[in-house]
């Protein structure tokens, strides 16, 4: 009898998640020129019984906290593995709005690396169709 193989870390994951009774867990990609559209959606799969996470800092609009360009740099890079950390702990992706950048397109493929489905509110951007 051989020994069985230990969990990755993907399927502790999956069983942590089953073992508490966790709902299904939305992540939200897009461009960040669509955060009124991120927030809709939003709305509407929290409504639909998801627990949502999404883009939280829109570094095109002004602020304090990235206002230096040197600490914005820092700061993308922080939220960029901050965010592909959402997409790990995401069940499925929705990509938000009729655009995809190179920062989303690169989101998309990454989840696609891990096997995660992906929505699109605009089927025709997926850059895979």
């Amino acid at each position: 009898m051989s020994d069985p193989q230990p969990l990755t870390p993907e399927e502790r994951l999956a069983d942590a998640k089953k073992q508490l009774s966790l709902p299904h867990i939305v992540v939200i990609c897009g461009s960040t020129r669509f955060m009124t559209e991120m927030a809709e959606a939003d709305i509407h799969e929290t409504k639909a019984g998801r627990i949502v996470v999404k883009p939280a800092c829109d570094m095109k609009s002004p602020h304090e906290l990235w206002s230096d360009p040197v600490e914005a740099e820092t700061l993308k890079a922080r939220l960029d593995d901050l965010h592909r950390a959402k997409i790990r702990l995401a069940d499925e992706v929705l990509v938000v709005g009729d655009y995809i950048g190179d920062s989303t397109r690169a989101e998309i493929a990454y989840a696609r690396s891990l096997g995660k489905p992906l929505r699109f509110t605009h089927p025709a951007t997926d850059p895979g169709a």
